[in-house]
């Protein structure tokens, strides 16, 4: 069952949204501004965020430029303005669909319909990651770098993979700790310390993805 944020300033169209996309069997959950919908964006997880563009607090646009910063969840956005510069701007940023209201309902699911089955349909390539000449592919358990594939530890790939996949993220010892050895590990830090210098050699130039965070733990860094 898919899960929709509706996010609109007003009460009607939350709601009649809400009804015909329950009607469909989404589960939905509302936000009346764009601040409520970035907390609740990157607090949760959704299939896809219906999203006004004129509201309090913070309007649509911006909203969205604040959840791609970290999710890529697929957007709608409604506007009662269809000129072509809105369209563009939105398109930009990284949404999925644009509806000028006044809308029809039942024309909205179906593009509802259409975006969460095109998001679905393209997760397959999430599973891999590439940097330059970089390649992470998950579902194989291959890294391969500048066409060669590397050579490294089953821990080395867990940890790296989990790295990867929380990219840009602080990572405490203790979660990667948790994370890759489990929580019965016995052993210290040292022995998450010796294998991460082993991950760096493995990944030669690109070695330096790996930031120390002093008193931390780690990040794994490519932009």
């Amino acid at each position: 069952m898919s899960r929709i944020l509706v996010v609109d300033d007003e009460f009607g169209i939350r709601e009649i949204i809400k009804k015909y996309a329950s009607f469909e069997g989404y589960t939905v959950k509302e936000a009346q501004d764009g601040m409520q919908a970035v907390e609740m964006a990157l607090d949760e997880d959704f299939d896809l965020i219906i999203m006004d563009v004129m509201m309090p607090e913070l309007d649509g646009f911006s909203a969205c430029k604040e959840i791609r910063k970290q999710k890529k969840t697929p957007i709608i956005m409604l506007s009662a303005r269809g000129e072509e510069y809105d369209r563009i701007h939105g398109f930009e940023l990284g949404i999925d669909d644009y509806v000028v209201k006044p809308f029809s309902p039942r024309e909205l699911m179906m593009r509802v319909a259409a975006v969460i089955k095109r998001s679905q349909g393209s997760r397959a390539e999430s599973d891999i990651f590439t940097y330059k000449g970089l390649v992470v592919d998950f579902s194989a358990r291959i890294v391969t770098i500048d066409g060669k594939r590397a050579s490294m530890t089953p821990k080395e790939y867990e940890l790296f993979f989990y790295m990867v996949k929380n990219r840009g993220i602080a990572l405490t010892r203790e979660t990667l700790i948790s994370k890759v050895w489990g929580y019965d590990f016995f052993g210290d830090d040292r022995t998450l310390d010796t294998h991460v210098k082993l991950l760096r050699k493995s990944l030669g130039e690109y070695s330096s993805c790996v930031v120390t965070l002093r008193g931390v733990g780690y990040r794994f860094e490519a932009e």
